[in-house]
């Protein structure tokens, strides 16, 4: 198995200097214990009920500024982790939608950490996070019907070869890269910013990787950290 690679355009870098990500890439093995997600759901919401962790706040107010540098109004169009984290603190809970997604979701709200689960097989060429034109297409649903849109221009998205897999940085994911349990080429991306410490992003990773170890046992993980120091080298 080979690691996915992502580039980071040097844009980013200027817009978040310390911008900091784990790629993490796997192969999926068969599933023994679906419960795995659900379980860690429900610890994830209790440990945000509870506070934790202590910096979440100044993380998410982080990704806020960042969304205004590029054009976004966060209140309208928050950082997924800010939106799973407010539904956590709305209902008290967060009901269960798909093994792979509660766990992925589950590291998302016990670190406050966006999280984008993906399904490689069906990117074409390697993701790419950078700003946009404005030209490019993400597929989307509309009233239930397949519909596309494009980002506006300056706004910060993931794509690949053939177009947006997630507007406004790691907002809304695009309908052709989902994923879920019964898919075998996965790719996370865990992205951070200095308010969350860098060993705290390296525990939402082994989080992340030791739920499918217990979810499907025999998968394979690769992880890489994404920095501006490791894109100049």
């Amino acid at each position: 198995m080979s690691a996915v690679l992502p580039s980071i355009a040097p844009d980013i870098y200027r817009i978040a200097p310390g911008f900091r990500a784990l790629s993490i890439s796997v192969q999926a093995a068969t599933v023994a214990d679906e419960r795995v997600g659900q379980a860690a759901l429900r610890e994830a919401c209790e440990a945000v009920l509870a506070g934790q962790p202590a910096w979440a706040e100044a993380h998410l107010s982080a990704w806020s500024d960042l969304f205004r540098a590029f054009g976004a109004k966060p209140k309208r169009t928050p950082c997924s982790a800010e939106a799973l984290r407010k539904r956590v603190l709305k209902d008290g809970a967060m009901a269960a939608l798909d093994p792979l997604v509660d766990l992925y979701n589950a590291v998302s709200i016990r670190y406050a950490v966006p999280v984008g689960g993906e399904n490689f097989a069906a990117y074409a060429g390697r993701p790419r996070l950078v700003v946009a034109d404005g030209t490019e297409i993400f597929d989307t649903m509309k009233d239930g019907q397949p519909g596309s849109e494009s980002p506006e221009a300056g706004e910060v998205i993931w794509r690949d070869d053939i177009g947006v897999t997630c507007r406004r940085w790691n907002w809304r994911q695009g309908v052709r890269t989902r994923l879920s349990v019964a898919d075998s080429s996965m790719w996370f991306i865990l992205e951070s910013l200095p308010e969350m410490p860098l060993e705290a992003l390296h525990a939402a990773g082994r989080m992340l990787t030791d739920g499918l170890e217990k979810m499907m046992p025999g998968v394979r993980c690769q992880t890489v950290l994404l920095s501006k120091e490791s894109s100049d080298t």
